[in-house]
């Protein structure tokens, strides 16, 4: 252990104990990120049971499809507004007491599903909902940026996110297994228990922040951020021009992945005529292929340099169009949405990009802005659905490839903030 001096409530310096994050040994370290893996598995299975499941909601509900499709808007509006306070309050109280807030919030809003029974009560669910999963990506972020070296960061986010997208392809097979075996879709909402259950395990098993060094010291002097309102300092001379970019990048891909991935059960369902028992596996495929990139991106990211991978929104668009209008075969869908689930990975580093451009007491605030973008996209079901019930699902959903287009673009306007290795 480091003893260094610490300012206590009254002010005073006092001798506090800390830990330097490289001294808790790497076992230590694998053993926080695996906890926090598993967590991070049942917020990614929670948070697309709104678009893997969308069709059989809106059935069950008898919604409209802008109903349907306004449920994704509702939480991402939850998942702004919690993004927003719960990263500030990750950044005061610790990740790692965030971390528990969190599981407990999400697990039992998953769980509310099971007594929705109107659309009314579907607001109120996705609302509280999409607010304690919004706070998952920034207290993740801000967790794993202190325990691992820049060097490594985008490899570990590659993993974090690998994690996201196997839980998202293990929802899409279990439902097509589900409805194969003739039972209830609402089964997959019981998946909820499992965070409820598991949440106080993460004060025993991460290590508490608040008093740990972060691989590359305390950038700014502190670890946890003293300001009353740690997200007006994203708004300093400086940077206030980063974090608005930064922010409509993550917009624009927000509002592309809902015009496409979105839509793409009830597109494959209506437009294609693809049975309840491939559709599941074809989107599962997609995120098969999320899973495998982002390991890619990762070590490219940490490599090369966090821009490179804007590449992979280029190659998003290029996927889409063939996707929604070529005459292909099902088993040729499988192949382009897992090429696209590859390419559509590359924001996997967004999440030590944005730590990394600010000092370490924001890092789960700054990390935050990946949710921030959710103003632009909870619009696109609002918009996409009355232009699909005018023109079609496919036109609309080839929005998205501009919009990837345009992301990748800003994207690469940004600073970089790693030292590009060059091949000898």
């Amino acid at each position: 252990m480091t003893e260094v001096g610490a300012k206590d409530t009254a002010g005073s310096v006092t001798a506090a104990a800390w830990v330097r994050a490289d001294e808790l040994g790497l076992t230590r370290r694998a053993l926080a990120l695996g906890f926090l893996l598993v967590a991070y598995f049942f917020y990614a299975w929670s948070w697309n049971t709104i678009d893997i499941l969308r069709p059989y909601i809106k059935d069950s509900l008898g919604l409209t499809l802008t109903e349907s499709g306004s449920a994704y808007t509702l939480q991402s509006i939850g998942a702004l507004v919690g993004a927003v306070v719960m990263g500030q309050v990750a950044d005061k109280i610790g990740r790692r007491n965030a971390l528990v807030i969190s599981m407990i919030g999400f697990g039992s809003g998953l769980l509310g599903a099971l007594a929705v029974s109107s659309y009314a009560e579907l607001v109120a669910q996705r609302l509280y909902l999409g607010f304690f999963m919004g706070s998952m990506f920034p207290i993740a972020v801000g967790i794993y940026s202190g325990l691992f070296a820049r060097e490594v960061r985008g490899r570990i986010a590659g993993v974090v996110f690998c994690t996201y997208n196997l839980a998202v392809s293990a929802l899409g097979f279990v439902s097509s297994a589900v409805f194969r075996a003739g039972m209830d879709w609402q089964l997959m909402l019981w998946a909820g228990a499992v965070p409820v259950g598991l949440a106080f395990l993460a004060l025993a098993l991460v290590p508490d922040d608040r008093r740990l060094i972060p691989m590359d010291g305390l950038v700014g002097g502190q670890a946890t951020a003293s300001s009353t309102l740690p997200v007006m300092e994203l708004f300093k001379p400086g940077v206030r021009r980063q974090t608005i970019f930064l922010a409509l990048m993550s917009g624009l891909n927000f509002f592309a992945y809902q015009a496409f991935t979105g839509w793409a059960t009830t597109f494959l369902r209506t437009e294609r005529g693809v049975p309840d028992t491939a559709v599941g596996d074809i989107v599962g495929w997609q995120f098969v292929g999320s899973a495998i990139g982002a390991l890619g991106w990762g070590w490219l990211s940490d490599r090369y340099g966090r821009r490179v991978a804007a590449s992979g929104f280029v190659a998003c668009a290029i996927l889409i169009p063939i996707y929604l209008f070529a005459p292909i075969t099902i088993q040729t869908l499988e192949m382009i949405g897992f090429l696209y689930g590859i390419a559509l990975a590359c924001s996997a580093i967004w999440g030590p990009w944005m730590s990394e451009l600010y000092p370490s007491h924001l890092r789960s605030t700054a990390a935050s802005i990946f949710n921030w973008g959710r103003v632009i996209s909870m619009t696109a079901p609002l918009i996409t659905a009355p232009l699909a019930q005018a023109y079609g699902l496919a036109p609309v959903m080839s929005l998205a490839a501009v919009s990837f287009l345009i992301a990748a673009a800003v994207w690469w306007s940004l600073p970089e903030t790693v030292k590009v290795r060059h091949a000898a």
